[in-house]
């Protein structure tokens, strides 16, 4: 292993409607010279988002949250953040002006950008947990989301 800081980041998304209340959860694991893991965990709620946007505030969190460049595998149950990266959208949408193929503007585009300067100093590894597949983190960042969208849900209605 090389001198950065080995993490592991699960993240997910969750939007009552659509848009509706959203919220994110992560996980960050960080796994210590000695395989040792070390846990933290994230979540946020936002209003009148959709899903996708609250799947890349989620990857969006636990990168912006590391101090240090790291070498990152990235859980994420959402194909969307995930085929951005591995098929180099990004790196097409910037070459035509944040314009997919078609011409059409790329949504998001704000938090597109945010998350590539999120990345920049890490080394940044996407994996695809398709259905969750077991995964435990994974369902607890599903529980955070929820928890999260829940939380603006009760807000809202509190301040009605």
């Amino acid at each position: 292993m090389d001198d950065k800081i080995k993490v592991e980041i699960y993240t997910d998304g969750a939007c009552s409607g659509n848009p509706g209340p959203g919220g994110y959860g992560t996980v960050l694991v960080h796994i210590d010279k000695d395989g040792i893991k070390h846990e933290k965990e994230l979540s946020q709620g936002y209003k009148c988002v959709t899903n996708n946007q609250m799947e890349l505030m989620a990857v969006i969190v636990g990168l912006e949250s590391l101090k240090k460049a790291c070498n990152v595998t990235l859980y994420s149950d959402s194909k969307y953040v995930v085929d951005a990266f591995n098929n180099k959208w990004i790196d097409g949408w910037i070459k035509k002006g944040w314009k997919t193929a078609g011409k059409t503007p790329v949504k998001n585009v704000e938090l597109w950008q945010r998350l590539l300067k999120a990345k920049e100093p890490h080394e940044v590894e996407f994996i695809w947990v398709k259905g969750h597949a077991g995964h435990e983190y994974n369902e607890r960042c599903d529980t955070l989301a929820v928890a999260a969208a829940k939380k603006e849900e009760l807000k809202d209605s509190l301040n009605a």
